[in-house]
């Protein structure tokens, strides 16, 4: 069977001064092409640095990552930056939206990287957000929309590009129940769709969404770790 994520005998160490950390011991992590993965964990579990690892953001001290068959683990920052641009979509709790720019702006971004033309980004870029409810705003600044609508923003971001596939962290984390409950409603119908989603989360009602939950504690996959 092949995997779009996989993830073999993986460790993250990290050197503060003298002392050395080890955020993540031996992970061994698969994940097929259409699932939907949720990564739950207490904090300082290592589940960010499993997600920065899976994000092409950090690299692993030791072991494999396979994305899409591609072994990436020892490539260098700017053929990981290319990856990361062409492969994966990112969703962030804090919607890591530029200030200063349109919505319409924000989701283009990733287009301009690629090197796509202005009118094909343009269509692009309203096609999606069109399919997240929010091209009446796409004139729009961050700052002039609510938490629950700039996370919509982040998510068309994320997916403008058709990534391979869409890592969220804590994407539920800022909002409240109601804006929650439409985010992952947007993330089932991704899902839905065919897109391969990996979530962190610590909130076990979020994470049920999911087709299947890895529980990471102390750096390590804990025994039971599919729910």
């Amino acid at each position: 069977m092949s995997y779009i994520i996989e993830v073999k005998n993986i460790k993250k160490v990290y050197n503060m001064g003298k002392v050395k950390v080890e955020a993540l011991k031996t992970i061994d992590v698969k994940i097929e092409k259409g699932e939907f993965v949720a990564i739950m964990g207490p904090s300082g579990s290592g589940k960010s640095t499993l997600m920065h690892i899976l994000g092409c953001l950090d690299s692993p001290t030791k072991g494999e990552y396979f994305l899409d068959g591609l072994e990436i683990s020892k490539l260098k920052k700017r053929k990981l930056a290319t990856i990361r641009n062409i492969k994966i979509g990112f969703i962030f709790q804090t919607f890591n939206l530029l200030p200063h720019l349109s919505i319409h702006k924000n989701v283009e971004l990733p287009l301009m990287y690629s090197g796509m033309n202005r009118t094909q980004r343009k269509k692009q870029a309203t096609k999606i957000l069109t399919s997240v409810g929010l091209i009446d705003r796409k004139k729009h600044k961050p700052s002039e929309l609510s938490g629950g609508q700039r996370q919509r923003v982040a998510i068309a971001r994320a997916i403008v590009n058709n990534p391979s596939i869409i890592l969220a962290d804590e994407p539920t984390g800022n909002l409240d129940t109601s804006s929650g409950n439409d985010i992952l409603s947007i993330f089932a119908e991704l899902h839905k769709a065919g897109n391969t989603i990996v979530m962190v989360t610590h909130d076990p009602a979020v994470a049920k969404r999911a087709d299947r939950t890895i529980h990471i504690i102390d750096g390590e996959i804990s025994n039971g770790n599919i729910s």
